[in-house]
This record gives structure tokens, C-alpha cells and sequence, in this order.
């Protein structure tokens, strides 16, 4: 979109010149310039699909327009949010008008993504528990009911997740009605009363989950991750789920311990299965 970023090791992304003014944003270009920049995205996705060969399905993802305005406010990461929070209250219509066009923008860019051979979508919003209800009924809440919106409008069958991470609690009753597929869960919601919050009313299914156990519990013994899978799993129940972290690997954790929640996830499934 015209800015410049940069991963930086043990950091992530970042702006070295981050949006400091709303006369900025008219400056950031739409779908038209900004996608034709990401073509080497497309081309690794079908150049994967191609190499995997039906063995897994290949999984696209974009991060959300609130987190991505975050990042190109705040520069990169925050502990506080600052910045870009103060956006959303001292400047709301120069606030909507850079989620229109992130939103824009993230739509081709998912799109193009189906185009190339991602078989299943995942939006993440890395920092929505920076927002309150109110804010994000305003300022996240339409632009993500746009991308599902939009994205299905051309690829119907296209299976669809939203991550609201930090946001589980006050999300989930208005996105159980939107057009995602399935909501991510972090580990700060009992699985139960997820499970509660999303079920839809009569003639309705509830909405498939993905989640949620602590990456933190992957330090933890095999027996240990054993039982915390066991939890999880009662918690959710083994269908309409998606049994995953509740986020990220963190670059200390043992990679064989990934196995082991892999495999617990497996055997304890089917032995729930068959009672």
C-alpha cells in the first residue's frame, strides 16, 4: 500500500516510518497497486499446492484491518496500543476510512489466494483484545463481515476462519452470525462456555471452533500435555472442531512436544469416539 516493512529478527513486522498524521492515508494505495507487489505470495502458494500433492490442505491467511492498522500506527508490536487506539477516538472518520481500505485490500489479496491454490482461509486478528465491545462493534465488527462477505462472493465453497484473539468473550455473539466458517479460540475462554456462546438457535449449527490450548503447555511434560488435551477436548467435545494452539509456536518450544499434542489429540479423539 506504499509503505515500507520490514521483519525484523525477534520482533516482527516493522514500519520505519509509521502513519503519524489522517493526511496520510489518502496517500496509500488501493488493491490495483498494492497487489501486483505481493505476486511472489501467489506464486509460492500454487507452487506449494503443486509440490504437496493432495497430502494436506494448504492453508492461506491475511492479518486482520484492525492489526494491520496497529502495526502501521504504532510501527510494530506495543504493549500499550496507544497510538493507534488514539486514532479510533481523536480521528474516527480518518480511522474508518484506512480500515476501508485495508479491508479492500485484504479481500483481493485473499481472493487471489483461492486463485492460487489456498484451500482453506484464515483471518487473524492479533490484537482485537485491545478492543473493547463498543469499539469493536464500530471499528472491526463491519470490515470483517465484509471480507467473508466479499471473499465468498467469489469463492463460495471456500471454507473460512477468523481468529479475534483476546476478544473471545465479547466477539463470539456476532460472529457466530457472520459468514466465517469457524471461529479461532484462544486460551482465555473455557472451552464450554465457547461452545455455549456459539450455538445458534433451532434448525442451526453451532459454528465449528479451532483451538485452544496454552502454547505455553507445550513446556510442559508429555503427561502434562496429555492431560491438557484431555481437558481441552471434554471442554469443546470432538466434533465441529478444529483442535489447534490457542496461538502461536514460540520459537523455544520443542518440537517434539508438537508431536505429542498432535498424536494426544488423535488417540483421545478416538477413544471419546468409541464410548
Amino acid at each position: 500500500m506504499g509503505m515500507e516493512v520490514v521483519m525484523l529478527k525477534g520482533e516482527g513486522p516493522h514500519f520505519p516510518k509509521p502513519l503519524s498524521n489522517p493526511s496520510e492515508v489518502d496517500a496509500l494505495v488501493g488493491p490495483d497497486k498494492a497487489l501486483p507487489e505481493l505476486t511472489y505470495v501467489f506464486n509460492a502458494i500454487n507452487l506449494t499446492r503443486r509440490l504437496l500433492k493432495g497430502k494436506v490442505p494448504l492453508i492461506g491467511f491475511s492479518g486482520g484491518p484492525w492489526t494491520l492498522m496497529a502495526y502501521m500506527i504504532e510501527g510494530g508490536g506495543s504493549k500499550l496500543f496507544s497510538k493507534a487506539k488514539k486514532w479510533l477516538f481523536a480521528y474516527p472518520e480518518a480511522s474508518h476510512k484506512l480500515l476501508r481500505k485495508l479491508t479492500d485490500v485484504i479481500i483481493v489479496y485473499l481472493q487471489k489466494q483461492v486463485d492460487a491454490g489456498a484451500q482453506l482461509l484464515q483471518v487473524f486478528e492479533s490484537w482485537a483484545g485491545e478492543l473493547g465491545p463498543a469499539t469493536f462493534q464500530e471499528f472491526l465488527l463491519p470490515y470483517l463481515n465484509d471480507i467473508a462477505t466479499q471473499v465468498k462472493a467469489k469463492h463460495p465453497t471456500i471454507p473460512l476462519i477468523v481468529f479475534p484473539k483476546g476478544a473471545n468473550h465479547y466477539t463470539m455473539d456476532s460472529l457466530k452470525e457472520s459468514g466465517y466458517d469457524v471461529i479461532g479460540c484462544d486460551w482465555t475462554i473455557d472451552p464450554k462456555e465457547a461452545r455455549a456462546k456459539t450455538q445458534r438457535g433451532e434448525g442451526k449449527s453451532p459454528k465449528v471452533l479451532q483451538g485452544n490450548l496454552d502454547p505455553c503447555a507445550l513446556y510442559g511434560s508429555e503427561e502434562t500435555i496429555k492431560r491438557e488435551v484431555r481437558e481441552m477436548l471434554q471442554g469443546f467435545g470432538t466434533q465441529g472442531l478444529i483442535a489447534n494452539l490457542g496461538h502461536g509456536l514460540h520459537p523455544s518450544h520443542n518440537p517434539a512436544h508438537v508431536g505429542v499434542f498432535i498424536d494426544a489429540v488423535h488417540s483421545i479423539s478416538d477413544e471419546m469416539n468409541a464410548k
